[in-house]
């Protein structure tokens, strides 16, 4: 039987979602669990793969194209199907299946049907309703476009993300959004109302030039996702001093006779894993019916990427030796630089790990990552003046901050658990045990 592919939700409350490469050409046999494209989402490449069987008979969406959730991208015919059955699955319908850049296939492109020229200005739809995207209408809010003068050629005369990308390209006026900027000592109010004294709205101007960068898919949910954060979850800060020349000389001796070089942040991530299980109180994920307590680590380990801050989750921290760990981090973060992390490797976890040390950053406070209840920021260790046995001594010292959720976490709790990083960390040694 003919089977109609349509575009998945493959990230939580997504709307639209980039179709970057597809693995399939026309005329491909599919069984079910092959890899039919990579889509990416705002963090993260996914493998689609195929939950159906058949040969390729159409692919409706373009490499590179954004296609929103829902919206047809691929035709696959059953055993002795021909063209018809695939054909009769589009039901006919006169605009193009979806929101997308041309066809990739000559037969595809000679079949379907034509896009009906985006006009700069259009009514509002019959019965004072006009149909538009959720990702045209967030687009349009910023760009300050009013959606009521741009043709919608999308099914039932809606307003998709082409109609909206043509529409600015034919140069259509655009609203400005920015607020009048007042001159020293004139209130918001007298700006905003134009009645600044001794002269008119001062505007708002810049002393150099300036480059315009578009925000990114990324970076757009990284603001939204740490704005959230920061407004919605009570953090609460504990910090302590780790004396960390033994750790210093215990990755010293492992690094001149492993052929895995281990790094000062796996020897950190895997003492995170062992105050968790010290402190298992610690190990929670707030929600609001009941408490999700795990029985294993899950460490997220923040690296930072051209565009922006990734999180991948490594599993079962406790369980790994520092070789294995220290790989896992170097591969997962490799991939993240190149932007081919999956999205379950991006899923999960109670607590995470930002490291500013190689930075040369002394100390800092980080933001949760929700749902997760804890987050570690590392700064650099550093030669130090502290008393020990009543004599002033030399050592290494690292300073360590845990933003916790107090929902989840009670002050106490995060005591306990810091307390038990701090006797990890100061000997590594109990961890290779």
């Amino acid at each position: 039987m003919a089977t109609l592919i349509r575009m998945p939700e493959v990230a939580a409350g997504a709307t639209e979602i980039v179709l970057s490469k597809w693995n399939v050409e026309v005329g491909a046999s599919v069984k079910i669990g092959d890899v039919l494209a990579e889509m990416e989402t705002e963090k993260a490449v996914v493998d689609y793969a195929a939950d159906a069987e058949g040969t390729v008979y159409k692919i409706l969406v373009a490499d590179g194209a954004s296609v929103e959730v829902g919206s047809p991208i691929m035709i696959l015919l059953g055993t002795g199907e021909d063209g018809s059955a695939g054909d009769a699955l589009l039901g006919g319908a006169a605009a193009p299946v979806a929101d997308v850049a041309p066809l990739v296939s000559p037969v595809i492109a000679a079949s379907a049907p034509a896009a009906a020229p985006a006009a700069t200005s259009a009514p509002a739809h019959e019965g004072g309703r006009k149909f538009v995207s959720p990702i045209v209408r967030k687009l349009g809010a910023e760009r300050g476009v009013d959606l009521n003068q741009i043709v919608g050629t999308g099914p039932d005369g809606r307003v998709v993300r082409r109609d909206l990308e043509t529409y600015l390209a034919s140069g259509s006026p655009v609203a400005t959004q920015a607020a009048p900027v007042a001159e020293a000592g004139t209130t918001t109010a007298q700006a905003q109302a134009g009645n600044a004294p001794g002269s008119a709205i001062a505007k708002q101007e810049y002393s150099s030039s300036y480059v315009t960068v578009p925000h990114s898919g990324m970076r757009r949910a990284i603001a939204r996702r740490l704005t959230e954060s920061k407004s919605t979850v009570p953090h609460f800060y504990v910090t302590a001093d780790c004396k960390v020349d033994s750790l210093l000389e215990l990755r010293k001796r492992i690094n001149e006779s492993s052929p895995v070089k281990i790094s000062v942040n796996d020897i950190v991530v895997k003492a995170v894993a062992s105050a968790l299980m010290d402190v298992p109180e610690a190990n929670v994920i707030w929600n609001p019916e009941a408490m999700h307590k795990f029985e294993s680590a899950d460490i997220a380990v923040a690296v930072a990427t051209d565009g922006g801050l990734l999180t991948p989750v490594i599993r079962g921290v406790e369980k790994r030796q520092l070789s294995n760990l220290s790989m896992e981090i170097s591969e997962l973060a490799g991939r993240a630089r190149a932007g081919k992390l999956r999205q379950e490797e991006l899923e999960g976890g109670s607590f995470a790990v930002s490291n500013l040390g190689m930075f040369g950053t002394k100390e800092f406070t980080a933001i949760l990552n929700p749902p997760q209840s804890g987050i570690l920021a590392v700064g650099a260790a550093s030669p130090r003046a502290i008393v020990e046995d009543g004599q002033i001594v030399i050592a290494s010292i690292m300073t360590v901050t845990l933003s916790a959720d107090h929902r989840a976490v009670d002050g106490a709790v995060a005591a306990q658990w810091l307390a038990a990083f701090v006797k990890r960390i100061e000997n590594p040694l109990s961890m290779l045990v």
